[in-house]
């Protein structure tokens, strides 16, 4: 387990991961291609796109460096991010991380055992505490590049642990198997060794988490 918990604060490959200031003013500008589906302030109002509005700025920046070297593929954000250099990124990236998340609700039914899982993860498993990285509150550690969590769709978060999942067995990324989570492979072993049932009730925890 201590393993397990050391190897996610390298997730993403984001040790020693550096870029360049992000101006949020400059980005703000840049995101009117971005607000269709992620909202004009990175509040997303449909639950398939993903919240952006106060994400950890490193987490989104190496995020969208990944989506444009095609280490994390989406497909619909192909070519969107192509003719962008890296200032752009950093700013697009720390426009959104300036705004306020709008958080959702969990489902009553799902509380129980997505805090259990969240809070305390699975030992039989081999499943860790989502907070031991993400935080007890859902915040991340936007130092170092972990990223925030409370708040966020719970259809959003659910379908990326089933793309981290198929990643773990997967020879390339694609659509469907998320692969950009770092060389020690952990949210992808961890995704791997999670049930459906356990993915839906964390991710609607996440949902009111602040």
């Amino acid at each position: 387990m201590k393993k397990l918990i050391v190897g996610l604060f390298v997730l993403g490959g984001l040790v020693g991961f550096t870029h360049a200031a992000g101006n949020a003013e400059n980005g703000k500008g840049l995101t009117a291609m971005c607000a269709g589906c992620h909202g004009a302030d990175g509040n997303s109002a449909v639950a398939s796109f993903p919240k952006l509005a106060g994400q950890g700025e490193r987490y989104l920046y190496k995020q969208l460096q990944d989506v444009k070297a095609d280490r994390r593929i989406i497909v619909a954000m192909t070519g969107m991010l192509t003719a962008l250099n890296d200032q752009q990124l950093a700013d697009i990236a720390a426009y959104y991380a300036s705004q306020a998340i709008q958080v959702g609700q969990a489902k009553a039914e799902l509380v129980e055992l997505g805090e259990a899982l969240y809070k305390a993860g699975n030992a039989a498993t081999g499943v860790p505490a989502c907070a031991g990285c993400h935080s007890p509150n859902g915040q991340g550690n936007s130092v170092g590049g972990i990223p925030a969590l409370g708040g966020q769709h719970a259809d959003y978060t659910a379908t990326q642990l089933k793309k981290f999942q198929a990643g773990y067995s997967a020879e390339a990324p694609s659509n469907d198997a998320r692969m950009n989570g770092g060389d020690a492979r952990m949210m992808r072993s961890i995704a791997f060794n999670m049930k459906d049932f356990e993915m839906a009730a964390v991710a609607s925890y996440i949902q009111g988490l602040h």
